[in-house]
């Protein structure tokens, strides 16, 4: 390893070195000579001197330490090794168990020329009704996925990822940018209790970190994901768990390095970050990868610029909703926020988009029909507001759904419902088919039997 300079200020997030060899080059990593915990990454060259943004903390750090560089470009695991196992930003092991690399590749990746691109039609049915019905996915999809704590995030995913592999025999990888490391703790915990771990891997970049490492955990996660698309041939799934912080961290890192910000503090470059991660999830010949991206709302503010930005990318959004999840009917997805391109006649075809929209209309005349019977009774409808009345209440049992994943608390075993069958007992529900059943025999059921 050769000596490249010393370091002659420090901050935070970054250090500024001055140059001994002028071979450096941006995106090298560092270290200090003798001390391997300090590493950096080169950002700008001038002159005499580079400024290296510091991947770990600068607690004690002096001026004056040697600086020697380590590697070209940060490397992570490129193999099925990753399987199973947890990872911080800069793909180190970090769930305390051995590992041995098989196989290493720089993070940095293209993306997906337009020649590469495929625009697959395909659909990627979840088997979860209220998905699969009101918001259906394709591959190569990414969909944000909105909704605060305690209303279900955790249990959707995990339902996701089961029901994927189950389905496909897919794998998936979980990206915590920026989100409490007890909330990771407890996901890792979850996925190993349900069997899922071996299924998907891990990469955390958490709150604590320094907003370098929560920048990077989204580019390792969607390495990773790439390597389950090109070499093993998946369509696989990417959670990112909060790309919002993505944001955030590079906005941190912007205002340390004296770049100038925009509104609301937001990096200037902020559209060609947030492109650089979204060109990359796309499907080709080989496989796709299909993102849910959760987007945290700053103060409640949809018009948020960052948010906009993120939203401009997104074929789709699933809105979690508390006032559903206190009915006690989960997934609690409100179903008049969640949209998806597909939902369209020409790709889902006539009857499926029919269908949503009868529904649609049903679950909003049933809204106001609530109003009017808080103050004037249930005997005051019409009957054809009665029949409206109850089944939409039908309906809206008809989508919760036992998740395989939450068995063991529920004590009712998972179902996947295929769409053919979604859309037979949707269409019975609102021709009146089952007017004679009552209601909460659609309650927690995959299909209707008779």
């Amino acid at each position: 390893m050769m000596q490249v300079g010393k370091i002659i200020t420090i901050s935070d997030i970054s250090v500024e070195i001055i140059l001994s060899d002028n071979s450096l080059k941006i995106g090298d990593i560092l270290e200090v000579e003798g001390n391997s915990k300090y590493l950096f990454e080169v950002v700008e060259i001038n002159n005499i001197s580079a400024v290296c943004l510091s991947l770990y903390s600068t607690r004690g750090l002096q001026k004056g330490s040697t600086v020697i560089k380590k590697s070209d470009e940060l490397e992570i695991e490129y193999s099925d090794k990753i399987l199973g196992r947890v990872f911080n930003s800069y793909g180190d092991v970090i769930d305390g168990l051995p590992f041995e690399s098989e196989k290493k590749v720089k993070v940095s990746n293209s993306t997906v020329s337009l020649k590469e691109v495929k625009a697959s039609n395909e659909p990627l049915w979840t088997g979860i009704k209220v998905i699969d019905f009101f918001a259906p996915l394709q591959k190569g999809f990414k969909m944000g996925l909105l909704g605060g704590a305690g209303v279900g995030k955790t249990v959707l995913i995990k339902e996701l990822i089961h029901n994927i592999y189950a389905s496909s025999k897919s794998n998936a990888v979980f990206v915590g940018a920026g989100e409490r490391s007890r909330e990771g703790k407890e996901l890792y915990e979850d996925m190993k209790s349900s069997d899922l771990l071996d299924k998907m891997t891990m990469v955390f970049g958490q709150m604590g970190d320094n907003p370098v490492s929560r920048s990077k955990s989204v580019t390792t996660g969607l390495r990773m994901a790439e390597y389950l698309r090109d070499e093993k041939g998946q369509d696989v799934l990417i959670f990112i768990d909060n790309i919002y912080r993505f944001i955030q961290a590079k906005a941190e890192i912007a205002t340390e390095l004296k770049e100038l910000l925009i509104e609301n503090g937001y990096p200037s470059n902020m559209a060609s970050e947030i492109s650089s991660i979204e060109e990359r999830i796309n499907s080709n010949d080989k496989g796709s990868i299909t993102s849910f991206q959760a987007i945290y709302i700053p103060a409640d503010d949809l018009s948020d610029d960052a948010v906009q930005t993120v939203m401009s990318y997104m074929d789709g959004q699933i809105v979690l909703d508390r006032k559903v999840a206190e009915l006690g009917l989960y997934p609690a997805i409100d179903v008049f926020k969640s949209t998806s391109r597909l939902v369209d006649a020409e790709k889902i075809g006539e009857r499926h988009f029919n269908l949503v929209e009868r529904v649609l209309a049903m679950l909003t005349r049933y809204e106001e029909l609530e109003e009017i019977i808080a103050v004037l009774g249930i005997e005051e409808l019409s009957e054809d507001d009665k029949l409206v009345f109850y089944r939409s209440r039908k309906l809206r049992n008809y989508f919760s759904q036992p998740m395989f994943v939450a068995e063991s608390f529920t004590n009712i075993k998972g179902e996947f419902v295929d769409i053919k069958d979604i859309l037979d007992d949707v269409e019975n529900i609102l021709n009146g088919k089952y007017d004679n059943v009552d209601e909460s025999k659609f309650r927690y059921i995959g299909k209707y039997h008779e």
